[in-house]
């Protein structure tokens, strides 16, 4: 009998499975969670299936209702219910006014009880007192009470909904096992080989030991693998569409530029706030840059890329390379800055080669389309160039604001393009993104004339956010650089973070970047497609 095998063993000493086999080797059948009324049901399932694995035992599985006592009904059980407190408290002075009743059981309690009481007739008015009208009474609820904490089952459906609602108790599933011998039970756990050593191939004594057999209905360790973060989840989304449409990558290798490429080759003047400290990130060391010259990393990295883009569109002919003059580009930038040209005023001052040399965290991606579009005037012909990567602002950070942010960026060169043609290509494009019914808005842009900012809902923030910026590249640029007058190009630049934080539904932009970004959130984010709801 249990009695007669002592006291159950503490957690720290007990071996649960060996336990199970000494109470079957007295019991045909039992029920665990009544012989170790102290372990756990995670430890009691651990064990059996150590046991049933082995087919040493055999257990059931049973589910049922119970019966758990609330805060409240155990207070009850411990002191008694209200309404029994309300007529014990009077029966023992005879008579008393409402609020000595208060006084003397506590104001919850006299609230409660004193109502309760009054219903069952226990206690009743006289004048301005209250006096017991039943001197024998039987506090059901608290009997009611210890039944179910004894039993767990309370047999009326009616008198259970009502304890319910009065959150005296709550029905919880309670799991418990049956367990029995299995085919190959024994007194003790056999000693089991887990490893297969050199020695026991030698010795061949391999081949009559007793392997211990895997448990393929343990849970595994939790794994911590990596994850792919919902910013990077959402830029190959953004590159996979990119390329679907025909567009080439164009390198962004170079966080640190020149303000020439930065600047002064987009017609943005050099007195423009956008270069001065309160949005520009300078670099000190070293003091400036070269004049424009041949990047041969940039150069080869285009040239394959362009190359892959050729062969899977079955475009006819490589485009043509010649050595570019970058000193007559250097001197129609400066000419277009000072005086005017190629149709332009021009801004009429004296551009400083001091200034266009400064070294700066670049401000966007713009600087590299520059780049392209000079090296595209070698052989003028329709292109689409994109890229994806971080820039810098000297910004003040809020929800939607960081210093450092991911831009994409859209070069589209070709003969022909007009304004509407823009519209209509980023109302598709944003739609392979799902975002639809966008709004425009006149904008002004130093290089890009006529020019549209682009808005979307963002639902969590509950308003119209600006996700993009766009236009068309103005002559003053272009021309320069040697591109055809009748040559038009697109330019539409969107952050990578606020198409993320609409898909993700994130309302503040330094949850999804920085520091106190959380890892359980990257881990858990699912795969996204721009194109579904």
């Amino acid at each position: 009998m249990p009695g007669q095998r002592g006291p159950v063993p503490t957690p720290e000493t007990r071996d649960v499975p060996q336990q199970i086999l000494d109470i079957l080797g007295e019991k045909d059948t039992f029920k665990p969670s009544e012989e170790f009324p102290t372990l756990s049901q995670v430890e009691i399932k651990a064990a059996l299936d150590r046991l049933g694995s082995r087919s040493m035992v055999e257990y059931e599985q049973i589910t049922a209702d119970a019966v758990v006592l609330e805060k409240e009904g155990q207070s009850i059980v411990d002191e008694g219910s209200p309404e029994y407190k309300v007529w014990d408290a009077i029966r023992s002075k005879g008579r008393m006014g409402v609020k000595d009743v208060a006084g003397a059981v506590g104001g919850d309690t006299a609230k409660f009880g004193q109502g309760t009481a009054m219903k069952n007739r226990w206690i009743k008015k006289d004048g301005n007192d209250l006096v017991i009208a039943e001197k024998d009474v039987e506090d059901k609820t608290r009997h009611l009470l210890q039944s179910a904490q004894q039993t767990g089952n309370v047999a009326d459906s009616k008198v259970l909904a009502d304890l319910k609602k009065r959150k005296l108790v709550k029905v919880e599933k309670r799991i418990s096992y049956t367990v029995k011998k299995g085919p190959k039970y024994a007194k003790e756990m056999p000693v089991e080989v887990t490893d297969l050593t050199a020695d026991m191939l030698s010795s061949g004594s391999w081949q009559t030991a007793n392997f211990k057999p895997y448990n393929f209905n343990a849970l595994g360790a939790n794994q911590t693998p990596g994850a792919l973060h919902p910013l990077n989840k959402v830029r190959e989304e953004f590159r996979k569409i990119f390329f679907n449409q025909g567009f080439v990558e164009m390198p962004t290798s170079r966080y640190v530029d020149s303000g020439f490429w930065n600047f002064d080759a987009l017609f943005v003047p050099q007195q423009h706030p956008a270069r001065d400290m309160q949005d520009t990130f300078f670099i000190s060391d070293p003091p400036k840059a070269d004049r424009p010259r041949d990047d041969p990393a940039a150069e080869a990295a285009m040239n394959a890329m362009e190359e892959g883009s050729r062969k899977l569109y079955a475009e006819p002919t490589p485009r043509k390379t010649t050595r570019r003059d970058y000193e007559k580009y250097w001197d129609n930038v400066r000419e277009v800055h000072e005086k005017g040209a190629f149709g332009s005023t021009g801004y009429r001052y004296t551009w400083s080669e001091d200034e266009s040399l400064r070294l700066v965290l670049r401000t966007h991606t713009t600087a590299v389309s520059t780049w392209c579009l000079h090296r595209l005037a070698e052989d003028p012909r329709p292109a689409r160039y994109f890229s994806i990567d971080r820039v810098f602002r000297n910004e003040t950070v809020d929800a939607t604001h960081l210093a450092e942010f991911h831009q994409v960026e859209g070069v589209i060169a070709d003969f022909g393009l007009t304004l509407g043609g823009l519209m209509k290509f980023l109302e598709d494009f944003f739609g392979k993104l799902g975002l639809t019914g966008l709004r425009f808005k006149p904008a002004y842009n130093p290089y890009t004339e006529p020019s549209m900012e682009i808005f979307g809902f963002h639902a969590g923030l509950d308003k119209w956010v600006e996700i993009g910026n766009s236009g068309m590249f103005r002559p003053e640029m272009l021309e320069p650089m040697g591109l055809p007058k009748d040559m038009r190009v697109y330019g539409f630049g969107l952050s990578l973070e606020r198409p993320t934080m609409i898909r993700y539904k994130v309302s503040n932009i330094r949850d999804l970047l920085g520091h106190k970004v959380d890892l359980k959130f990257v881990e858990e984010q699912p795969a996204v497609r721009l194109d579904k709801n």
